[in-house]
């Protein structure tokens, strides 16, 4: 398979380049030019902007078929789809004005629709939107998003959970690539930054028509920065400062393109102290560093497109033993501490043909754990390697439906080098085929889906027998049928209703295969299953969403069944003090939605109010409740929009108010969690001082100093509560 994909890529990038062009003009509705409109191909990875005259223009297009999006603040997105491109082309757009947010292009689904045409709902959110909001790191900015929340260690470590479920049942993809990282694992946090992230795409729901196992729950999709617009130079800094753990994030990066070449890098360092709780005790080794570098380069003519990019991110991680113990600022990790460096390595290929194409992309990821107890001798030092590989075919589109045909696969293996073995060296291959199709109506989409997968996982035997870390050799092979449909339709010209149907699965873990000993973040003996079936679940969604010029409102509703849900049960047994734990299966079910509106009363076109309510109540076949459930939230903020002369552009104040309810529905080993209600402001804008120019913005996070302890805190069990009050200043300059 590697050897056809090499020689498809060398084939095409053989062909010799055409000439199409296109260009146009870009006006407002009283057909005044508009200077500086962004028009970028997402295809092609190739931007240009729109000159004095409102005049744009693209060389060496491909002769199929293309997609623009023409953005600028203030105005609404518009999203051209251009067939069968000639020699010479011309395009002239109008931008109406709106005070909404625009209207994206999604592409972590099957035919990159926006999202107003998707059948499926899709959250997307930009990097600036999430940063404006103040959060440290970039899953708590993720938390913010209804139907996302998080399995926090302090404020280093944090795991997306989507409707409830997270480990393995979420996956993660970056730079196109599936990120593989023992994600499994309680401490193993997220593992990316999010310098060099453009938006992030959250798809609440099994994904595993596209994307296979371990898409059962959800898929977050990081969709990398973008390359500079054509025959330019960008370089910009950025700094962020916390007050609570006297943290710093600082940012440089630069890129440049012409109109077929193009260049990136970034490089960002992330420090900071432990973290501080109301009463201001910090709690001890919360603190970590990370060192993060992105770089890109590529190329595209009118046959095809090539973005080779690379990503290393290192991380020193605290993780919080003693509690509220010795008091200090210092920013040098204590023991225990983990080590984790990471690669991912990523090709990203287009192939354009007449009236199809091929999209090839190629993955490997790197990533080396080490876990030290009390010296800087490794105790646990494991090595994941994973070779990633995904070829979609475009076919020609014929009347109203698109088809897509697809193969992915994997290649990984696990080696253990230390003397304590948390899983096994293992070997996993995964290949999957799937077809999917779209197809359109009037006011009407209609989209489905089958695919077939395979897993196979093979372990190697360590350790004496009946002895604690021992672990027996395993051979399974996993199979998996999946399906989905979907529907959307225009109940009226503001009024769009979706309904889908889709089924996903989960084969075990090798931690739910084969572990044997104490897990020291739960303090618990677990013992695993290597009779373990794949999870295999069937989710109904249904959404809602109404929109005009002043009023947005939407409704989610969700139902989730899940055949042989994997889970840990007490036996009774006791060894060396620590409570016996087994890997057992049992149905399950989980349900709830969200609901929203975003008001903009008219004549006030400053002003916005934005309010949203999340549930989620997961249950086993048995009527108990499942573990790791996040409590159920009210979202309230209030959001006003302003410039002040020959200062501010772009300005905005945020007054918001995060509503936590009591979480009672606990599973037999949790204890019920009060709730809170905590207190967020927000300023900034674009800062004009004479010639210098830079965007600010300066947050206050738990501005009261609440004191409180969220339910999927693992830090909860001893009683530890969330960070205090944080005030994050945010500063970026373009040099």
């Amino acid at each position: 398979m590697k050897n056809f994909i090499i020689a498809l890529f060398l084939g095409f990038s053989a062909m010799l380049q055409a000439q199409n062009t296109l260009s146009g003009i870009v006006m407002d509705k009283n057909n005044q030019p508009i200077k500086g409109v962004s028009v970028y191909a997402s295809e092609l990875h190739k931007g240009t902007a729109t000159d004095e005259n409102g005049k744009y223009t693209f060389i060496n297009l491909p002769s199929g078929n293309l997609k623009l999006t023409f953005t600028f603040v203030g105005f609404g997105t518009q999203n051209k789809a251009i067939t069968a491109l000639q020699k010479e082309n011309t395009l002239n757009v109008i931008l109406e004005e709106t005070i909404f947010q625009m209207d994206e292009v999604i592409v972590s689904t099957a035919f990159n629709k926006i999202q107003s045409q998707n059948v499926m709902k899709v959250e997307h959110q930009s990097m600036k939107e999430l940063q404006r909001k103040g959060t440290a790191t970039l899953i708590e900015g993720l938390a913010t998003i209804p139907g996302v929340s998080q399995v926090s260690t302090g404020t280093s470590i944090g795991k997306p959970v989507i409707r409830g479920l997270s480990g393995n049942r979420v996956l993660v993809y970056s730079q196109g690539v599936r990120m593989e990282n023992q994600q499994f694992g309680d401490e193993h946090g997220l593992g990316l930054n999010d310098s060099g992230i453009e938006s992030v795409e959250v798809i609440k729901g099994p994904a595993s028509l596209l994307y296979g196992s371990d898409a059962l729950g959800g898929v977050l999709y990081f969709n990398p920065e973008k390359f500079a617009d054509a025959n330019t130079f960008k370089a910009n800094f950025s700094q962020k400062l916390f007050s609570n753990t006297l943290g710093s994030n600082s940012s440089l990066g630069l890129k440049t393109s012409t109109d077929n070449w193009k260049f990136l890098a970034r490089g960002s360092y992330n420090t900071h102290s432990d973290y501080k709780i109301a009463n201001g005790d910090r709690v001890t080794n919360t603190r970590y560093n990370e060192t993060d570098f992105k770089t890109g380069i590529g190329y595209s003519n009118a046959k095809f497109s090539s973005v080779l990019r690379y990503n290393y991110n290192k991380l020193d991680l605290g993780i919080p033993e003693d509690g509220i113990a010795e008091q200090t600022t210092s920013k040098e990790t204590g023991f225990p501490r983990q080590g984790v460096f990471n690669h991912l390595l990523s090709l990203n290929n287009v192939f354009f043909f007449q009236k199809s194409k091929l999209d090839v992309d190629l993955g490997y990821v790197a990533n080396d754990r080490s876990e030290f107890v009390d010296s800087n001798v490794a105790g646990l030092h494991m090595k994941l390697k994973t070779f990633n590989y995904d070829a979609k075919y475009h076919l020609p589109k014929i009347g109203k439906v698109e088809s897509i045909f697809g193969i992915q696969g994997m290649h990984q293996t696990n080696t253990n080098s230390g003397e304590e073995y948390l899983i096994p060296d293992a070997t996993t291959n995964d290949f999957g085929v799937f077809g999917t199709a779209n197809y359109e109506w009037k006011k009407n989409v209609f989209q489905a889906g089958l695919r077939f997968d395979n897993r196979q996982i093979i372990t190697v035997e360590h350790g004496i027998a009946g002895s604690e870390g021992y672990f027996k050799a395993v051979d399974k092979s996993f199979d998996s049928f999946n399906a989905s449909l979907g529907y959307k339709t225009n109940l009226a010209d503001d009024l769009t209703l979706r309904l889908n149907l889709a089924s996903g699965f989960r084969a075990p873990n090798l931690a739910e295969l084969t572990s044997n000993g104490v897990h020291e973040g739960t303090n618990r003996y677990e013992v695993g299953n290597s009779d373990l079936k794949t999870e295999q679940n069937v989710q109904t969604d249904v959404n809602l969403e109404y929109k005009n010029s002043h009023f947005e409102f939407f409704a989610n509703g969700f139902y989730n069944h899940i055949n042989n849900y994997i889970y840990t049960s007490p036996t009774g047994a006791v060894i060396d003090n620590n409570a016996v734990f087994d890997y057992i299966q049992n149905n399950a079910k989980l349900y709830g939605g969200e609901i929203g509106l975003h008001f903009h009363p008219h004549p006030l076109d400053w002003l916005h109010y934005e309010t949203s309510f999340e549930t989620v109540t997961g249950k086993k076949e048995n009527g108990d409740f499942l573990p790791l459930i996040p409590a159920n939230n009210w979202n309230n903020t209030i959001r006003t929009e302003f410039n002040i002369k020959n200062w501010l552009e772009d300005g905005f104040a945020t007054l918001n108010l995060s509503t936590t309810f009591n979480q009672n529905n606990v599973s037999g080993f949790e204890t019920k969690s009060n709730g809170y209600s905590l207190v967020n402001l927000g300023f900034g804008g674009k800062v004009k001082l004479g010639k210098t120019v830079f965007d600010m913005n300066l947050n206050g996070n738990n501005l009261l100093n609440k004191r409180y302890i969220a339910h999927l805190s693992r830090l909860k069990t001893d009683g530890i509560p969330n960070i205090g009050r944080n005030v994050v200043l945010g500063v970026n300059f373009n040099l």
